[in-house]
């Protein structure tokens, strides 16, 4: 269905009642398909539209794997047009809300900008990369929050590879063959991992010691993962620097620049590819609305409504969403927690659409899984805390039945099966360039002034 440029404000009296779910993550695309479910068993005209800059949802927490060569970007990304056949899908960008006029407005790149009614509101618009005043990193640095960017990744480090193997200065050689990585939770010790996974693939089709490719890992803090506890650090940081992964903690980037970076002991690394996944921050739009906020996150109660405006509801990356299970704290930003506070937003916008009761959420951890590349991931299903091979089965398994469409599991299962007798591939296929991949450009970070 098209969406008309200007809507008619006095169809509003008449037309259908309207809930638009502004973001199409793990929180977004559960609360759509689950409210669809809803609506479906009541006579009741409430139009759903999802406002989207992208007409998928993005299964993230496989993004590490893409970077890596291990798995095709398609997979990870489910068709929403497919997924969800009742939802009036609005491929668009948010450029304004207007909480009391009831309205977003929205633009994209073929289109003017467009305005919407809404009767209630769901923010759930995810986070982008948390980036720190840090000189260079705007210019030089790459995040893992999007498509672009993992395939920029992979990219940078296969084409750094190849001039390496042409270039007879031996310090610009191994500037070449030097990846830096910042930060060492699940994502950036994923991605430390995969990417050491295809140099080494690299290194061995090309005849030579894979040692000589150097990764070096960055972290504020005093070990590896700290979220998976003591045991499962320190297991996690023995492998790493057993795959010649040069770990530092308790360290950051000071500057960067297009051939090396400063770091914050003063050390200066020679590198062309420097990664950057030191955490999020909601996106830049919940910024404009002068609502509280808590760590770049909306407020909200625990039925995840915001404050002063009970048909606005918010979660996921985007809302500080109390913790009930640990009083004064608020939940983190996982998958975990976005698909299941998507479900309650579902029942909750419906509850005040008069259908069904409210709930708050609360969260119960079913644990977490940690992919570290071959042979080898941690996990704690339950509290059963497991690492090595029955951690990658464990991993891989859960991944498969959490993506939400059928032929993206498929797919995810026939590539680890092909994986485990196949070496990954290496060609360079140039599909992303620095400009594309940057924070800007992928993920809609403004630049700073």
């Amino acid at each position: 269905m098209a969406v008309p440029d200007v809507e008619d404000h006095t169809d509003r009296t008449t037309g259908p009642q309207r809930v638009v779910i502004v973001g199409s993550g793990f929180a977004g695309f559960t609360c759509a398909r689950e409210l669809c479910r809803v609506l479906a068993k009541q006579d009741r005209d409430i139009e759903v539209v999802l406002v989207t800059p992208n007409d998928y949802m993005l299964y993230t927490p496989l993004l590490p794997d893409v970077a890596g060569g291990l798995i095709d970007p398609r997979f990870v990304a489910v068709s929403l047009v497919d997924a969800l056949p009742r939802v009036r899908l609005v491929v668009a960008t948010v450029e304004s809300i207007d909480l009391d006029g009831r309205t977003i407005t929205v633009t994209s790149e073929h289109h003017t900008p467009r305005t919407l009614f809404w009767d209630r509101l769901v923010l759930t618009p995810g986070s982008v990369t948390r980036l720190f005043d840090v000189p260079g990193l705007a210019e030089h640095g790459r995040g893992l929050k999007t498509v672009a960017e993992a395939l920029y990744l992979r990219e940078q480090l296969l084409r750094q590879l190849e001039l390496a193997d042409h270039e007879g200065d031996r310090d610009l050689r191994r500037a070449r063959r030097t990846v830096v990585v910042v930060g060492a939770s699940y994502a950036g010790t994923e991605l430390t991992a995969q990417l050491r996974a295809l140099a080494d693939t690299y290194a061995k089709r090309r005849g030579f010691d894979p040692a000589e490719i150097r990764f070096v890992l960055l972290d504020t803090a005093d070990r590896v993962m700290p979220e998976v506890g003591e045991k499962l650090s320190d297991k996690v940081l023995a492998v790493l620097r057993d795959r010649g992964i040069d770990i530092r903690l308790g360290t950051s980037l000071k500057e960067l620049a297009g051939d090396h970076v400063v770091l914050t002991d003063d050390t200066t690394v020679a590198t062309y590819t420097v990664a950057w996944v030191t955490g999020v921050t909601g996106a830049p739009v919940l910024g404009t609305l002068g609502l509280p906020m808590e760590r770049g996150r909306l407020t909200v109660d625990v039925h995840l409504q915001v404050p002063g405006h009970p048909d606005v509801f918010a979660a996921g990356d985007a809302a500080a969403v109390p913790d009930l299970t640990k009083p004064g704290t608020i939940t983190p930003p996982t998958a975990q927690h976005a698909t299941r506070q998507g479900k309650i937003l579902a029942r909750n916008v419906a509850a005040g659409l008069g259908i069904g009761t409210q709930a708050a959420y609360k969260h119960r951890d079913m644990g977490l899984v940690v992919d570290l590349g071959p042979g080898f991931a941690v996990a704690d299903p339950m509290g059963v805390r497991l690492s090595g091979f029955p951690a990658k089965v464990v991993t891989r398994a859960y991944h498969i039945y959490a993506l939400p469409r059928g032929i993206n599991r498929w797919a995810i299962t026939v590539t680890y099966l092909t994986n485990a007798v196949m070496p990954r591939p290496l060609t360079l296929l140039g599909l992303v360039g620095p400009e594309e991949a940057s924070f800007g450009s992928s993920e809609g970070i403004p630049e700073r002034g």
